[in-house]
């Protein structure tokens, strides 16, 4: 599902297209302890410039982190594809639905890259 902001650009604004489905990825970085990890998890928000999913790693705020996204085949002309994405910790919240996982906004800090799984 695709829908658009329902912020009205002003001057040198564009509006965003934010897609609200859960698409699996993983997550690579280093946690609050600074080891690294590799986590399976779903985003349930991502934007042109962040995008949302609960981890049950502590992360620290400005930590960096690489979302590698499996694509839909919709979007994907039935390839598995994966979207490839490095951003910064922006929020780390507790997530009162889900003891034990932390809800986390990372914000895009550099273009993506589509790859070929495997």
């Amino acid at each position: 599902m695709l829908s658009k902001s329902p912020l009205t650009p002003g001057r040198g604004e564009r509006k965003d297209q934010i897609f609200n489905l859960p698409l699996p990825t993983v997550v690579e970085g280093r946690d609050a302890t600074g080891r690294g990890f590799q986590e399976k998890t779903v985003l349930f928000y991502i934007s042109y410039h962040g995008a949302s999913f609960n981890l049950s790693r502590a992360l620290t705020l400005g930590s960096k982190l690489k979302l590698l996204i499996d694509l839909p085949p919709s979007l994907s002309d039935d390839q598995n594809l994966k979207l490839v994405i490095n951003g910064r910790v922006a929020l780390v919240e507790a997530n009162r639905s889900q003891q034990l996982r932390h809800r986390v906004s990372l914000r895009f800090e550099n273009k993506y890259f589509i790859k070929a799984d495997g």
